[in-house]
This record gives structure tokens, sequence and C-alpha cells, in this order.
């Protein structure tokens, strides 16, 4: 149909103009009405209340390279078996900075890792680091948010099955909660948007909190929902900020409560379980911002499972949302807050009704 518009006018009860438009291509700030009307755009529409997180001038992340080292690889003083090396790797699970890649005169590539250090390309795996960065409030949340942290279907129903037509949607998908039901065997599940219903195992959320005890109106604090993986950044009550994380393991398990960020690194080295199966050497671990004696919030360049538990008890981070966090934090009044907890998304929920926000526009 080419770019012909059919356009009508509506006043709402508030004086609200609004545009009705068939043509989708130019509906992307508008939302969809029904077959017969199509898409309903406000004419002078509000600022959007989350917005990408802009890349950061002269940031690192946007150059650097990481590698995962295979176990019990040797590590040469030059691109060149042919001298000895210099030492062996050991096994475990062991991360290097990339500082060049070269091809020798037999035209094998070769990595340098370090000054005088260089592996061949075939004992190591590039790392692919997560582009994901979370979101920027712009406004307080009308909502709950979240994101889909497996790609599944969405269904039509709360329990119900996807049809056919569903389409899956793709892990990291941003979404609103405009509902939410607990069904009888205890899931919830919730409407992200046209009832379209995902059960909460596939999703992450975020709920918008009061600061705790002891944090002041105007200071910088980061929540932790242990049981949701995910985080916000506040000033005062106002959030500014949320993504997802990967907390400690079970095994390893990140501590609850409040504390206080005693120590910063744009970037160090990590290591743990030294002699055991779970040794790990990581180096540039990036903005790395400690709180609980050795655990920190930090990038993580070496997965992608955020949204899950992932970690030895440290508060892992998408490289991009740590660097937001850590360079935000600078402009605090006071140390950077850390609040750890584990909500209870069964009560938390009961908080709204139909008389609030969290029934939609």
């Amino acid at each position: 149909m080419g770019r012909f518009y059919r356009i009508a006018l509506f006043i709402g009860l508030i004086g609200t103009v609004l545009l009705i438009i068939t043509d989708s291509a130019d509906a992307s700030r508008c939302f969809f009405h029904s077959e017969a009307i199509g898409y309903v755009c406000a004419a002078d529409p509000p600022p959007p209340a989350f917005a990408a997180p802009q890349p950061r001038a002269g940031s690192f992340l946007q150059d650097a390279s990481y590698v995962k080292l295979h176990d019990l690889i040797d590590v040469y003083p030059e691109p060149t078996t042919a001298l000895p090396p210099v030492r062996n790797v050991g096994d475990g699970f062991l991360y290097a900075t990339v500082e060049g890649k070269l091809r020798n005169e037999a035209g094998e590539l070769w990595y340098q890792i370090n000054s005088g250090e260089y592996v061949r390309a075939e004992d190591l795996k590039e790392a692919e680091i997560s582009q994901f960065a979370g979101v920027e409030v712009k406004m307080q949340p009308l909502r709950p948010f979240g994101w889909v942290i497996v790609d599944y279907w969405y269904s039509h129903e709360p329990g119900g099955e996807p049809e056919p037509d569903t389409r899956k949607l793709p892990r990291y998908t941003f979404f609103e909660v405009y509902d939410a039901v607990e069904l009888d065997d205890g899931w919830i599940w919730y409407n992200i948007g046209d009832d379209r219903w995902m059960r909460q195992t596939y999703v992450s959320i975020v709920e918008l909190n009061q600061r705790p005890e002891g944090v002041a109106a105007d200071e910088y604090w980061v929540q932790v929902d242990l049981y949701e993986q995910s985080f916000a950044a506040y000033v005062g009550n106002r959030m500014v900020y949320a993504g997802l994380v990967s907390s400690g393991l079970n095994r390893w398990p990140t501590n609850e409560g409040l504390f206080q960020v005693w120590d910063k690194h744009v970037t160090t080295k990590m290591s743990g379980a030294e002699g055991k199966v779970d040794y790990y050497f990581i180096e540039d671990v990036p903005h790395t911002m400690f709180f609980d004696y050795d655990i920190a919030l930090h990038g993580a360049y070496w997965h992608d499972r955020f949204g899950y538990k992932h970690s030895h008890g440290c508060v892992n981070m998408p490289p991009l949302a740590a660097e937001w966090v850590f360079n935000w934090s600078d402009l605090a009044p006071n140390d950077l807050w850390v609040y750890v907890y584990t909500s209870n998304p069964s009560t938390y929920f009961h908080r709204y009704d139909s008389q609030s926000s969290f029934a939609g526009p």
C-alpha cells in the first residue's frame, strides 16, 4: 500500500491527541490497537522510560580481546616452537588478555598474551564478549520489567501451550509486565504485553524498591536480586539503570545483606581454588568493585549466562553494564552501597491490583 496513510484524530479524556496509522513502518513509537484500527500513536509522545546505554567514549572494552587457554599448553618466548617454552599453564579455568596477533615465517598464527609470552592459535579459544548491557531508566518505572533469559515461545494465556503461529522470543528480549497470575502448580505467569504470557522460569524481573535503611536520600546504591538474578542502580529511591547478573552458584553462594564498596579497580587479576578441579586464573577482570571481603561486582567477559547463577560468589555483570555502574558510582557522594537480597515473586506482585500502575496504561 506504499506510504498511504489513513489518519484520524482522537481526543482522550485528558486531552491527549492520538494518531491512528496503518503504515506499520512508521509505527515504531506506537502500539497496535486492533486489525480494524491499526496502530495508535501519541501525537506528542512522552520520552521513553527506558533507553539503551550509549557506548562510553574511549572505553577499552571496544577493542579488548580475551582468550581461554586450553589445559596443559606451553607458552613460548617467541612465536615459534623452535625455542623451549617459558612455562606450562597447567589445567583449570584460564583466561588471558590478547596483546596482539601475528603470523611467523612459517605462516602459523600466534597470540601474544603478555610481554614476551606467545601461544599458538590452536592452543586457545577467543572469548565472545556479551554485548548485553541492560537499560538506562529515564523515569521511575510504572510496572515491573525484565528480559527473556532463554529463547522461548510465549503463550496466549497463563499455563497455555504455545500455538503454531507463536514467534519464539530471543534471549534478552526486553518487556514490561502488565499482569501476573500464580497457577495452582505454583508457577507465576507474566503478561508481557498484548496478552502474551510467559512462565517465570523463562524470564528475569526487575522490581522497583525503596532504598534500604541506612542509605541516605542522595546516596548511590545497587540492589542485587539473587532470585531473579537481576540488578538495579539507584540514587536514593530513583532507579537509574538495570540489568542482569550471575551470582554465586549454590556451592559458593553470594551473601545477602547491605555492604559498601571498599575497593575499586578498572582491571584486576582474579584466581582461586588452586590445586582443585575448579581452579581459575583470569587476567584483567574489568570494572571490579569489592564489597564483601573478596566478593565483588565486576564485568565478566568469559560467559554470557546473565540471568542465571554462574560464579564462585562474585556478582558477574555484563562488561558494558559493569563499566556503566563503575563510572556512574564515581559521581556518588558515598562509597557505593550494595544491597543483596532474595525476592519472593509470590508476594511482591500481590502489591499490585487493578487500581495500580501494574494494570497498565
